[in-house]
Parts: C-alpha cells; structure tokens; sequence
C-alpha cells in the first residue's frame, strides 16, 4: 500500500522493512517498451552534492519538493522510468509510483561535486546485487576521465568491474562517460567531437562483456558532430540532458536532430525538466516526450 509524502519518515522509523516489501511486490516491465523509444527521468543528483540549478544553489535540497516534481514527471505519458540513487528511490517505492516503471539504480556517487577526490569516483551506491535483489531494471554509472589525474584510473577499474558484475545478471548497464579537465579547479566536461568520441570508444570496452552495456551520451557542442561521434561504436545510446539554462528550446531542438541518429534510442534528463525555466513540469516533460 503507498503512502503520502508527509507519511514517508514514519513509515521509515517504525517499518523500514516496508521498502524491501514493496520492491518485492513492484510490478516490472521490459526496458522498451511497446514506443520502442526510452524516457527516463534522472534525479541522482543529490547524492553527490549537486543540489544547484540555474543560480538556486539549494535547489534540490527540499527532499519532499523534489519527490512532488518526479511524482509529476513519472505520471505524464510517455516517461518510462527513473534514474536515481537509493534513498530517491525508496521513497518513490513506497510512495507507489513505480509500478510498470523502469527503475534505474545509480552506482558511483563518491565524486562529489567540488571534491579534490572528484574525479576518484568510487561506487558509494546501488551494487550490482543490490540492483538484483531489489528488482530494479537497470543501473548507471558516470565515467568522467582526466588524463593528469591518477583518480580517473580507479574509477576506470571500477566501473570496468561493475560492467562485470551487471553482465553476471543479465542487468543492463548505462555509462555515462566524458573527457574531463580541471579549469580554476572545477571539473569541466569536454563536449567537443573529438573528445565525445574519445570517450564512447573508451566505454565501449570496460568489462569481459559489452552485451548489456548501453551509452549515456551528451550531445556534442556542434550538434552535426555527433553522427560521427556515434559511429564509434555499436552499443545503444540514450541522450543525457543536462542543465540547459534558459534556452530550453535551443536545447529540445539539439535533442530532436540527435534523436534521429539510429544508435539513439532515447532520453535520459534530469534537472532541466524537474526544475524548467517556466515552472510548469508537466509541460516541460510533455515537450521532451514529444521528441521521441
């Protein structure tokens, strides 16, 4: 039975084994569905100190604001599932809004936004056996690669083994991978063709197995580069979104020309439809799922 958002601390302090109940009684469904196309909606970000949107540095912070907008999100057609970490998605458990949904764990949150140890990005999350026991449907990683910091080598071995133990249960993996440098001590991601390609060929070989990994991939800065970024490889990719600022139609029209691609085989946005420029998330989700 779900519960209101005002129940959610309650029901965790006298029956946290009402989570693992209702984990076990989820109704699942396959990761494509009958659109043959994947919306999911991304809320990890918390979990590694990312709570800023636009010049609101605690956006993300009120947790039961947050839990409204996904619980609008996840009730417009067309949105398939939710990409968060375990605390997010408990709650969304019990709250009952997961049922027929796809349910995607995220893995590596130790790089904290910020951090000296950012790019060391260690699986402080959901582990392949926690992803299997709780029967979700999926899990995501964030491979960020610095050639001058020794960090990105660790996270490169660790995410190479969670490719491993993902393919052990026959559980699909996103890699959500970039090219990465330090300016004034800030971690910028590389979104040029060169570097987007760099690190789709780099993904696309972590592991003993590529059979479930899938590809979570910025478009580049020049949208007419990422055909040939994508001809690197052959495993299925899905669109991250990103934070898009005010120019929200500037950043639909990059998605729907890099939608056409045919490796693409949907979307995986966060914080620009959570938190869109207009207020309004139900239009804002509407439009995104327009473009598929």
């Amino acid at each position: 039975m779900s519960v209101n958002i005002s129940d959610l601390v309650t029901v965790r302090a006298r029956h946290p084994e009402a989570i693992a109940e209702a984990a076990a009684r989820r109704v699942r469904r396959p990761l494509i569905g009958d659109s043959g196309r994947l919306m999911i909606v991304a809320a990890d970000h918390p979990a590694r100190g990312s709570l800023a949107v636009g010049d609101r540095r605690l956006a993300m912070a009120n947790r039961a604001d947050l839990l409204e907008r996904l619980c609008v999100a996840l009730s417009r057609p067309g949105v398939d599932g939710v990409l968060a970490t375990a605390d997010i998605l408990e709650d969304l458990l019990l709250l009952g809004v997961l049922e027929n949904k796809v349910v995607m764990g995220s893995m590596n949150r130790g790089g904290l936004a910020g951090a000296s140890f950012e790019l060391d990005d260690r699986f402080t999350g959901h582990r392949a056996e926690d992803i299997e026991r709780l029967r979700f449907d999926a899990g995501k990683l964030l491979l960020r690669i610095d050639y001058e910091d020794r960090g990105s080598l660790d996270t490169l071995h660790t995410a190479a083994r969670a490719v491993d133990d993902m393919a052990a249960r026959r559980l699909p993996l996103f890699i959500e991978p970039f090219l990465s440098r330090r300016t004034d001590g800030a971690v910028r991601n590389d979104l040029s063709a060169e570097a987007v390609t760099r690190s789709i060929a780099i993904a696309s070989g972590l592991g003993g197995t590529s059979a479930y990994t899938w590809l979570k991939l910025p478009v580049t800065r020049d949208p007419d580069d990422m055909a040939g970024a994508l001809a690197a490889s052959t495993l299925p990719a899905v669109l991250l979104g990103g934070e898009v600022g005010a120019d929200q139609e500037g950043a639909y029209e990059k998605w729907r020309k890099a939608l056409r691609l045919p490796t693409v085989q949907g979307l995986v946005v966060g914080r620009s439809l959570l938190y869109p420029a207009t207020g309004d998330v139900a239009t804002a989700v509407d439009t995104a799922v327009s473009l598929l």
